[in-house]
């Protein structure tokens, strides 16, 4: 068993007495006097938090507000001496997660039981996340509303990775919480997956541009049908990335046969995945300033491209009509 635990509690004694029924059950345990220091100790990595409710300078709901912010994915107990009645919920919501009264029979092992529960729920998903899944995932959000507005840039563009790379089907997708959407196709009929059944999510594991020569001998799909059934062998794919740093999907090439990738393939499809996100950030920049009118004139005056007559005038823009070197509008 394994997982990380932030126990918070200002008693010392209780406060160690219960990091050491943790530890006791195979958990990795910080411990905390207060709501500052816990504050500071929450990260990404933290799976499970178990506070008292009364702190010397808050209450654990003031820490839930805190984990639901930073680590929603988190699960969290109050382990109190607190009773029900007088903690006042309303403000979250009126829900806590977990209750667990200090002076009940065999408290802490239960604790221990529910903690490892949750912990293995949390951390048993079917598939791998990055290390900024948290920040991914906000950064997505701000990119969302003009997703369908790209559509027709995009699938232009899929259409161009199929003719220069020489493939059958083409995509680009964009990997929410659980699910890809596949906002252009071409070759290929994609809708929305769950996140288990894409090659996509382990792509966002390996910066940059990832290859697999045959996906039927990769132990990681050996059992993911849908592969089968779009005939699908071998993969190639770019990250889309936003100026944060943060991949918000993948632009890729498919093949029905077995294929050894070229360099040449990987610097196309970086380039393309380079042109799929200046589409979306023009396209978010002109969303984010749609209440003054002249940028809404602007926004009326792109076409479905995703190239104004401003923009043409660039160099940058005028090798954009010339093929993948410059991008594709």
């Amino acid at each position: 068993m394994s997982g990380t635990v932030l126990c918070v509690d200002p008693d010392e004694k209780a406060r160690a007495a219960t990091a050491s029924a943790l530890e006791d059950a195979g958990l990795t345990v910080t411990a905390c006097p207060d709501l500052a220091a816990a504050v500071d100790a929450l990260t990404d990595g933290v799976d499970c938090v178990v506070s008292e409710f009364e702190l010397p300078d808050g209450s654990g709901l003031d820490l839930l507000a805190t984990v639901r912010e930073r680590v929603p994915d988190a699960s969290f107990v109050l382990f109190t001496d607190a009773e029900p009645d007088d903690i006042d919920s309303s403000p979250l919501g009126g829900a806590v997660g977990e209750y667990v009264p200090k002076g009940g029979p065999r408290a802490r092992a239960q604790l221990a039981d529910l903690v490892q529960h949750s912990v293995t729920f949390r951390t048993q998903t079917a598939y791998p996340l990055p290390d900024d899944e948290h920040d991914r995932l906000a950064v997505l959000e701000a990119y969302r509303p003009v997703l369908a507005e790209a559509e027709a840039s995009f699938d232009r563009l899929t259409t161009l990775v199929s003719d220069l790379l020489d493939v059958p089907m083409a995509a680009i997708g964009i990997i929410d919480e659980h699910e890809q959407e596949f906002v252009a196709c071409y070759g290929v009929d994609f809708d929305v997956f769950p996140r288990e059944d894409t090659v996509c999510t382990y792509a966002l594991l390996e910066p940059g541009v990832t290859t697999i020569t045959d996906l039927s001998e990769d132990p990681r799909f050996a059992s993911n049908e849908g592969l089968a059934v779009h005939d699908l062998r071998a993969y190639a794919s770019a990250d889309l990335l936003t100026p944060e740093g943060c991949v918000l999907g993948t632009i890729c090439a498919y093949d029905s046969v077995p294929r050894e990738w070229t360099d040449e393939d990987r610097e196309h499809l970086r380039q393309f995945a380079a042109e799929a996100m200046e589409v979306l950030e023009l396209r978010r920049q002109l969303y984010d300033c749609r209440g003054d009118d002249a940028d809404t004139d602007r926004l009326d005056a792109v076409p479905a491209g995703g190239t104004s007559d401003r923009d043409r005038d660039t160099s940058r823009s005028d090798a954009s009509d010339e093929g993948p070197n410059g991008g594709a509008g």
